[in-house]
C-alpha cells in the first residue's frame, strides 16, 4: 500500500466520526497499538525537539527502505506515532522524500490538532526527512 492509499484507509477510519471528540478519541485508541523503545535508544538524537510531549524517533536503513520506531509519553504522542509511523514507516527514502506533508491534510484531523501538537507534527516530519535523506546518501 502506498503512503496515499494508507492516508485514504485511515481518512475512511476518521469519516466515520462525525465529531471532533470523536476523532481524537479514534486517535487515542490508535496509542493502545503503541510501542516502546529501549532506554538506550531513548537520548538527545532520538528526541523529537519541538514535540508537545516527550517522544523519541529511531530511524534506521535497511534493504534500501526507512524503518521508524517511536514512543511518545502522552496519549495524543502514542496515537499520533503510531498513525504516523504506519504511513511513514517501511519505505524507500525516495517515496518519503517526494511525499508532500500537506497530503497529510486530507485525512482531516491534522486541523483537529491544536498549534502546539501541529508543531509537534513538524518536528516529527522534519527527523522523519532527515532520516530519510541520510538513508538515500548511504544507498548512493
Amino acid at each position: 500500500m502506498t503512503m496515499l492509499e494508507t492516508i485514504a484507509q485511515y481518512k475512511e477510519d476518521f469519516d466515520l466520526f462525525p465529531t471532533a471528540n470523536e476523532k481524537l478519541e479514534y486517535i487515542f485508541d490508535l496509542g493502545k497499538k503503541h510501542t516502546v523503545l529501549p532506554e538506550e535508544e531513548k537520548n538527545e538524537d532520538t528526541f523529537v525537539h519541538g514535540c508537545a510531549s516527550a517522544a523519541w524517533l529511531v530511524g534506521e536503513c535497511k534493504d534500501g527502505k526507512l524503518i521508524l520506531r517511536g514512543e511518545g509519553t502522552s496519549e495524543m504522542a502514542k496515537g499520533m506515532l503510531t498513525l504516523l509511523l504506519d504511513i511513514f514507516g517501511n519505505r524507500t527514502p525516495d517515496e518519503i522524500l517526494m511525499f508532500d506533508p500537506a497530503n497529510l491534510q486530507d485525512m482531516g484531523i491534522v486541523e483537529l490538532l491544536s498549534p502546539v501538537r501541529q508543531q509537534s507534527l513538524e518536528a516529527f516530519l522534519k527527523m522523519v526527512y532527515g532520516y530519510a535523506q541520510k538513508c538515500k546518501e548511504q544507498g548512493e
